[in-house]
């Protein structure tokens, strides 16, 4: 998990908050430093402060969260596998020659069940965001997630994916190894497992590399990641060729969770602490592994006939629409 001690990294809308709280800090190191009671004030400016993290978290633009989706501490998939899971043996390689580092998965124990997860991985910082790849998967790592997909679903585990990624690597070498045809395989082989499948966006969840792993009966969102088919710059440069409009592209996407459930496609929204994930990492985890274990319960008592139905029917309905004429 990230260290709380590391000074904060600020998004420019989280500056009057932060102003405000050192304030705070500071008149109470003057208060203990002169022996003088300021309960009262401190008191007011604590209430302040809690009110106006409520009026910004609360009322951010698309824009703003997909900030907060790609912040350098919001916890990873790895933070929430050693967050939520008893035990946790990480299992490498695609059987064909490699080993990507931007697709983590292995075997976990939650609650004394086991499962298998699934998900991107970004780097802490620059040098482990390169060798990460910035969470952008090559063809091996898909085909290491369907190998693992397939041991769970021979030995009866539930799949847990985590997705956060801005994309699927889009170099020429991930084209000559075949990218699209590995997504794809993905997909289709997703549909046929018969254990339940539990997709989970964590971060940012960008086009085919997002859609790779997130094939499953549930679909839930952290509270202020992103789920798009493009990210708003690339759409942005496509649509107004610039790239600077992309606040406005982030708008016409739809890419927030409350977006995305008042369109169909999400089926939980699942709640972070005021300020982010990033801001109480343990807690993030904490309602994540109980939102998991609670859709968990439900799938499980479907047959894997009906379990692979939903998962069908959740995805011929999204894009549907009806039109009335005037």
């Amino acid at each position: 998990m990230a260290n709380p001690d590391r000074k904060p990294l600020l998004l420019d809308f989280e500056k009057p908050l932060a102003e405000l709280e050192t304030r705070i800090h500071q008149i109470r190191e003057l208060a203990e430093e002169n022996s003088v009671d300021v309960t009262d004030e401190i008191r007011k400016l604590e209430a302040r402060s809690t009110q106006l993290r409520q009026e910004i978290f609360s009322s951010l633009s698309p824009m703003q969260r997909l900030q907060l989706a790609r912040h350098p501490r919001r916890p990873s998939t790895l933070d929430y596998i050693q967050a939520i899971s008893d035990e946790w043996i990480e299992l490498h390689g695609d059987r064909r020659g490699g080993d990507d580092p931007a697709l983590v998965g292995g075997i976990a124990r939650i609650d004394g069940r086991p499962t298998v997860i699934i998900g991107h991985q970004k780097g802490r910082d620059t040098k482990d965001n390169i060798a990460r790849n910035f969470g952008m998967a090559a063809p091996g790592g898909y085909r290491k997630a369907l190998r693992l997909m397939e041991h769970a679903d021979r030995f009866g585990m539930p799949i847990f994916t985590f997705i956060d990624t801005p994309g699927a690597w889009a170099g020429l070498e991930a084209e000559q190894l075949g990218q699209g045809e590995a997504i794809a395989c993905n997909l289709r082989e997703m549909f046929r497992l018969d254990v339940p499948i539990i997709c989970t966006v964590i971060g940012e969840g960008g086009s085919g590399g997002a859609l790779g792993i997130g094939v499953g009966e549930r679909l839930l969102m952290l509270e202020h990641s992103v789920y798009t088919v493009a990210t708003p710059e690339a759409c942005a440069a496509i649509l107004w060729k610039d790239s600077g409009k992309a606040s406005l592209a982030a708008e016409a996407l739809k890419i927030t969770s409350w977006d995305l459930k008042n369109l169909g496609i999400l089926d939980q929204i699942v709640p972070e602490p005021i300020g982010g994930a990033h801001s109480n990492p343990l807690k993030a985890a904490s309602i994540l592994k109980q939102a998991l274990l609670e859709n968990l319960a439900e799938l499980t008592q479907l047959t894997a006939q009906q379990r692979r139905e939903l998962r069908y029917q959740k995805f011929r309905h999204i894009g549907v629409f009806t039109e009335i004429s005037a």
